[in-house]
């Protein structure tokens, strides 16, 4: 990477509350998959044609003399590869985590790497494993399957040598935007008033927040492809979308245990024009979603009404509270339906790698794919979140398999 002083560019919102929370292991977002050749060189020509076409990846973070937090444009020129044996007795995927927290954190230059993982002999699969990890601040999840697209093209001969639009355009787009019209900055204003100040929170009792907690992390499988397909055709038949149908489950299951409308962020994202669907950044921004009645009609407004309080430039409403006001318990839900994101090769095997964080909050994501509906929630270990979070867990896989008229069966495992 080149060491010189670069352009300062535009620093959006959340890459803002993302880096201002200070090198950290976790931080990071990456993504794995099979490729087809294991010449380190050409991949490593082709990983460096795939950093030469996204801007985000020749930005670093840094603070002037004044602690003042900038982003720098730092063109990546060269990428060597090193080897990092895995010691005996050490998974694989732990050995990687290391790396991860290593090398992809807010302030590193550059904050984003490609990995290969040699299969063993005897392994199933021969091809070798690429991992493209990068701190969060650079890239969202749409963005990991481009690039990782975009690096199997590379290895062909068939990327588009075409730069990609720019985040920094985009992030710049926002700071000229007009002002929100004055009911969306009262309506943030009176959400945040509902909390007491704060972003929402999971409803039922967690236990002691005072510190961060190690996290339990559990996936359930709600429902197959068919059934999923059942429960499309059940939310056609009110006039919404799957979300809205979900939402309307959850607000009553929350009613029930809690006595409390469901109020959560919502995060939602912001590639609101065909240029971003093909750029590498951090295109999401958050939201709030709020559902007082469970008719799936009322939760599909709900939806509308977060999309429109999530279009707006959030620096300025929240200024006020100093930026976006967390809080121990912070509750968030997510919907990821990834037969809408960039199409990649079908052969690729892809997986999603996590990091393993400390947590004071609770977040589910929805995700949908070719083999239905899939639910992953991170949460505090609490004695009182582990018995309050899942059970919550428990009655939202049975009353979404309800509506799809499956029998209520899931598995969740621990991970």
């Amino acid at each position: 990477m080149d060491e010189g002083r670069g352009e300062d560019l535009p620093v959006s919102f959340d890459q803002r509350r993302h880096v201002e929370a200070g090198e950290r292991p976790g931080a990071w977002m990456a993504i794995a998959f099979r490729v087809r050749g294991a010449d380190r060189d050409a991949l490593a020509a082709a990983w460096m044609q795939v950093v030469r076409r996204h801007g985000a990846l020749n930005t670093v973070f840094d603070r002037t003399g004044f602690g003042r937090l900038v982003l720098e444009r730092r063109p990546v020129t060269g990428a060597v590869w090193r080897r990092h044996p895995v010691p005996e007795g050490t998974r694989s995927r732990d050995a990687l985590r290391r790396i991860l927290d290593a090398d992809c954190t807010p302030l590193s230059r550059p904050s984003h790497l490609l990995a290969l993982l040699v299969p063993d002999d005897g392994e199933d699969d021969p091809r070798p494993v690429a991992v493209i990890g990068s701190d969060h601040a650079h890239v969202d999840m749409w963005s990991l399957l481009i690039l990782a697209r975009d690096l199997v093209s590379a290895s062909e001969g068939m990327l588009d040598a075409e730069p990609a639009a720019s985040f920094a355009e985009h992030s710049a787009l926002l700071e000229q935007a007009p002002p929100a019209p004055a009911e969306i900055t009262a309506r943030w204003h009176r959400i945040l008033d509902d909390g007491a100040g704060a972003m929402p929170r999971f409803p039922l009792d967690l236990g002691d927040l005072d510190e961060l907690k190690d996290e339990v992390v559990v996936v359930r499988d709600v429902m197959d492809a068919a059934e999923f397909a059942d429960f499309e055709e059940r939310a056609a038949e009110h006039g919404v979308r799957p979300t809205a149908l979900a939402l309307s489950v959850l607000t009553a299951l929350t009613r029930s245990m809690a006595d409390a409308p469901l109020r959560a962020v919502f995060p939602v994202h912001s590639r609101n024009e065909p240029r971003w669907h093909d750029s590498s950044g951090w295109f999401i921004t958050n939201s709030v979603i709020e559902c007082i009645d469970d008719d799936p009609v009322s939760c599909a407004s709900a939806v509308r009404d977060a999309l429109t309080l999530g279009s707006h430039p959030l620096a300025p409403i929240l200024a006020p509270y100093g930026g976006m006001p967390e809080a121990p318990g912070m509750f968030a839900i997510s919907w990821l339906d990834t037969r809408r994101l960039p199409a990649v090769q079908d052969d690729l095997s892809i997986q999603y790698v996590s990091a393993v964080t400390r947590t004071d909050g609770v977040m589910i994501w929805f995700i949908v794919n070719g083999s239905g509906m899939h639910l992953r929630c991170r949460y505090p270990d609490t004695p009182q979140a582990r018995a309050s979070v899942g059970a919550w867990l428990d009655g939202v896989v049975l009353g979404m398999r309800a509506p799809a008229g499956a029998a209520a069966q899931s598995s969740g495992q621990p991970v």
